[in-house]
């Protein structure tokens, strides 16, 4: 079937470069790009006009939620509150359960998915919180995911997730890291195991990938078997670490080694790797760079790093600096992390992050962002036929409108669609050809039930923090809210017990 898709912009690719085609035609014949052009005269068997929209490659999240909302309680916390959010010594060695039921957790990976698709993403790899899992994630869970996943049309780059220890808030409140070998080497197995299903599964949407939890959680062990599986396999790991100085604290006294060093020393360097945040590194250092420093390692081994700059900013950190990346050779993708799961505020943000840590106005240009999340994303990947439209490539497309009164008047599409608006500007996505968002829904989702479901399995999720706290706080305390619930009862008690001044004027707020 051949389709053919109108609009005021769309963002085509030259050969080397995204260019801009205006009152252009994007044509594909089911999941490949045929045209993209202003003058298109072929043989069509579907038009659609988006009018005044932009008409993009579909985002690339290689950091992507596929969890309940966590940002929200966890992005703002005072030192008092903040160790609270993890397990316990107690809960550690004694009390560890599955928060939520294999159907719940499998609602929250469709509430998650969702949002992903509404948000203009059509090619991902998943991250979630294990903190509210009995360890981290299972063979069941992910093959249960890859069916939604499908269902719903998304590109899926897939594994559960594994990890040998934990982050503990230890009895006195300081934070260690405690381990179990023995789950560490059950979460590998069926990392394994995985593989097998993707390979088996043989579905041009799943791809399976090697993903272990945080370096630190990691014996030396897991991580050179992970190694040689991933070289073995040629698969790509993703590794979330140089995001904390506590990492090197951790590794030098259990390994004797820094995180760059241990990466190296247990082979992840030889395998297609990819690192979420980077953000330890200061790229601005003249040594960062020099032969051997940590850019030239990064880049000498073809690491991508997952820039997430949306969750760096919500905990006050930044990326130093992602023009010094760039210029180094290192290949930069761009994750969410975190909710809300939107690229286009990830970018809006991460531009004027760049301007403050470069302290320059040129700095963090937008098209340096948008390749991030496409091009680069698709250079992690290993995938030159995503991340572009072009000829041949894949019909992994979205389509954001720009005729919103809001959106102001249109100066350069894309600038104004960062600048001014947000992936929920978008409306429609295609992913392999086939209409995933449509008209700002998802056919075939109850978007209404499903968050419904979502904001209850949200306050369970949140109710269970308080079992887990080292001190034993309530949810309240542990999460205090904003300002203080007026005490209505009260209040009209006291309404009631004053004598009225007919010749008073009216209360103000602070009287009341």
């Amino acid at each position: 079937m051949i389709t053919q898709l109108s609009a005021r912009y769309i963002l085509g690719f030259d050969g080397s470069r995204h260019v801009l085609v205006t009152d252009g035609h994007l044509v594909f014949e089911d999941d490949r790009i045929l045209y993209v052009g202003t003058d298109y005269s072929g043989p069509v068997d579907e038009h659609r006009d988006y009018g005044q929209s932009l008409i993009t490659p579909g985002l690339i999240d290689l950091d992507a939620l596929t969890d309940i909302d966590h940002m929200i309680i966890d992005s703002w916390p005072t030192p008092e509150t903040a160790p609270g959010l993890q397990w316990s010594r107690d809960y550690f060695q004694n009390r560890r359960h599955d928060v939520f039921t294999p159907e719940q957790r499998q609602t929250v990976r469709r509430f998650a998915l969702a949002q992903l698709a509404l948000h203009g993403v059509t090619t991902y790899m998943p991250i979630a919180s294990e903190i509210h899992s009995a360890w981290a994630e299972t063979f069941d869970e992910l093959a249960g995911m890859t069916e939604t996943s499908l269902e719903i049309g998304l590109r899926g780059f897939l594994g559960p997730a594994y990890r040998s220890g934990v982050n503990v808030t230890d009895d006195d409140g300081e934070r260690v890291v405690l381990f179990d070998e023995e789950e560490g080497r059950r979460g590998f197995a069926d990392a394994l195991r995985y593989l097998d299903y993707a390979a088996e599964l043989d579905h041009p949407l799943v791809t399976g990938v090697l993903l272990p939890c945080r370096i630190e959680t990691l014996s030396d062990d897991l991580m050179r078997d992970t190694a040689r599986a991933a070289v073995e396999r040629d698969a790509l790991v993703r590794l979330h670490c140089l995001q904390s100085p506590a990492e090197d604290d951790f590794l030098s006294e259990r390994v004797g080694r820094t995180t760059l060093e241990q990466l190296a020393d247990t082979g992840l360097l030889d395998a297609r790797l990819l690192i979420p945040h980077g953000i330890v590194i200061d790229a601005l250092e003249p040594a960062a760079t020099r032969d051997g420093g940590p850019l030239d390692v990064l880049a000498h081994n073809d690491v991508s790093i997952v820039h997430c700059p949306l969750t760096s900013f919500h905990y006050s950190k930044a990326l130093k600096s992602f023009d010094a990346f760039k210029a180094a050779g290192v290949n930069l993708c761009l994750g969410t992390d975190s909710f809300p799961p939107d690229l286009i505020k990830g970018i809006d943000v991460g531009t004027h992050l760049a301007r403050l840590v470069e302290e320059r106005l040129d700095a963090g240009r937008i098209s340096d962002f948008f390749d991030a999340a496409t091009l680069g994303g698709a250079a992690a990947l290993g995938r030159s036929d995503l991340g572009r439209l072009a000829p041949g490539a894949q019909a992994d497309v979205m389509i954001a409108s720009l005729g919103d009164f809001r959106d102001g008047a249109v100066e350069d599409p894309l600038r104004t669609l960062i600048l001014n608006g947000s992936a929920r500007n978008v409306t429609d996505t295609f992913v392999a050809g086939r209409p995933v968002v449509v008209g700002g829904r998802l056919p075939g989702v109850d978007l209404e039930g499903l968050r419904a479901e979502g904001q209850a399995l949200f306050d369970q999720m949140v109710a269970a923090y308080s079992e887990r706290d080292y001190r034993g706080r309530a949810t309240a305390e542990l999460f205090p809210a904003t300002y203080p619930a007026a005490q209505q009862a009260a209040h009209q008690a006291a309404q009631q017990a004053e004598p009225v001044d007919e010749h008073a004027g009216p209360r103000l707020p602070s009287q009341l």
